[in-house]
């Protein structure tokens, strides 16, 4: 019986695909490319829907998950990179428990498993549009307008696709994906410290930065300026600069285990294992999670339980008249309070929302070193095939899976705890720019370092273009 992914491969073959470059492509050249694929990004996040009114909503208590998925409410990317996250979400659960039968280092199996991810990432394009129409983000539209907003998405969708493929496959540089995180984290910090747009509620500019100084020149109290929920404060600029610096400080924590090079007469060397062994893929993941149960939690209610009355769809979804989640449903827990008042009003909730993004963050974790090659496992037998081994042991993937399994699974559960933790905490202080946007966006500028890094070296000495996979 042939495989799931050998179905899949005629509808692989005939995706629209961006090529490798069949020559070397130089650091500035990448760099353009690289600011082009950013331009048309940042272009489609200005293009209103046509058919949807350009203006804000109820959607926006959902602005936690816009900000990580690159979207931008009412305009061509008011999806973002949701439906690509989210597919690969889904290949990745699939791929884990085994329900998907792949063998990554078989490159004809990491076609398939990547061409089949983009099939589910154009399917999960229309589904969410589905969505959001379902749940009234666009409010009531007629037959011909919802038909013509699908076909906006999904194309959207596809070039959004085909932009992180043309970066990913050495046209440019690092991937789209984080090039698209990147800039919206780095809009919204900007726009949420240094708005002048105002006075909002409390008589002030939407900027925390800007609203701190009309605090001071107008000689209220300055406690004023740290307690400004749901717009903007001092309160969360500061988390934001302490969830920045403590990411940085963690990225750079490392432990390193020595290794020889067996044809190099016993050369020594060490080998860095990271801290946050898995990066932020768990918190990916999990968000991408958490916003599909609410996209989906928000279809159910708003056609099956507006008036709450339905006990059992309560437990999950509830929406007061403000379209407010309601105490005691699951999506209420899922989404962090946004003060240090919200917290102290309901600890319990900030409590539950702590261990389950916690405990989601590990369970990804987990799932993502077996199915990405960061396994013990498969680093060993990386290792032995470079003809590396552990000093006064015998050169055998067993001997090196052995000692690697003292670090990697203490450090998988340990990274995933902490990413979780410190991406709560950074949301229930109100950071400026989410907290799981934050340490993506670390993330990203250091992957970005290293790959500039890397790319400098290779083009001032061509020589270490092929130790460093260059070609």
């Amino acid at each position: 019986m042939p495989r799931f992914l050998e179905l899949m491969d005629p509808l692989v073959r005939r995706l629209p695909e961006i090529p490798k470059p069949q020559r070397k492509v130089s650091l500035k050249e990448k760099a353009l490319w690289t600011i082009l694929a950013l331009s048309i990004y940042l272009i489609m996040a200005e293009i209103p829907l046509y058919g949807v009114p350009f203006s804000g909503g109820t959607f926006e208590q959902f602005l936690i998950y816009r900000i990580i998925f690159a979207s931008k409410k009412g305009t061509l990317m008011d999806l973002g990179i949701g439906p690509i996250v989210t597919a690969g979400l889904i290949m990745q659960i699939l791929a884990g428990s085994k329900i998907l039968n792949v063998n990554m280092s078989d490159p004809k199996d990491r076609g398939l498993f990547t061409g089949t991810q983009k099939i589910f990432a154009i399917v999960m394009t229309v589904v969410e549009a589905v969505a959001f129409l379902l749940g009234g983000s666009y409010g009531a539209t007629t037959a011909t307008a919802s038909v013509l907003i699908i076909c906006q998405l999904l194309a959207v969708g596809i070039l959004v696709l085909l932009l992180d493929e043309m970066v990913q496959k050495g046209w440019g540089l690092g991937s789209g994906i984080s090039l698209f995180i990147l800039a919206g984290v780095a809009q919204q910090v900007v726009w949420l410290c240094f708005s002048p747009v105002g006075p909002v509620a409390d008589g002030k500019a939407l900027g925390a930065i800007i609203a701190f100084f009309q605090t001071i020149f107008s000689g209220e109290n300055i406690l004023h300026a740290f307690s400004r929920y749901p717009y903007p404060d001092m309160v969360g600029f500061l988390a934001m600069l302490l969830v920045f610096f403590v990411a940085v400080y963690l990225e750079g924590m490392k432990i390193e285990i020595p290794v020889a090079y067996a044809k190099y007469g016993g050369m020594r060397a060490k080998i860095p294992l990271k801290f946050l062994y898995v990066s932020n893929i768990p918190v990916i993941l999990t968000s991408a999670l958490f916003a599909n149960f609410y996209y989906f939690g928000q279809v159910i209610w708003n056609n099956f339980n507006q008036g709450n009355a339905n006990p059992w769809l309560n437990w999950l979804v509830q929406f007061d008249a403000n379209y407010t989640l309601v105490p005691g449903s699951f999506l209420y827990y899922i989404q962090p309070p946004r003060s240090l008042a919200a917290v102290a009003h309901d600890p319990l909730h900030a409590l539950i929302y702590i261990l389950i993004l916690v405990g989601f963050s590990v369970i990804f974790a987990k799932i993502w070193v077996e199915v990405s090659g960061m396994s013990a496992k498969s680093q060993a037998e990386q290792l032995v095939d470079a003809g590396l081994q552990i000093p006064g042991f015998r050169r055998s993937p067993a001997v090196i899976e052995s000692m690697l399994n003292r670090y990697i699974p203490p450090l998988t559960i340990l990274s995933g705890i902490t990413i979780g933790l410190l991406a709560g905490f950074a949301d229930m202080l109100g950071a400026i720019g989410s907290g799981i946007g934050i340490l993506l966006s670390v993330g990203i500028i250091y992957q970005y370092y290293q790959i500039l890094a890397k790319e400098q070296l290779a083009e001032t000495y061509p020589g270490l273009g092929r130790l460093l996979g260059q070609e």
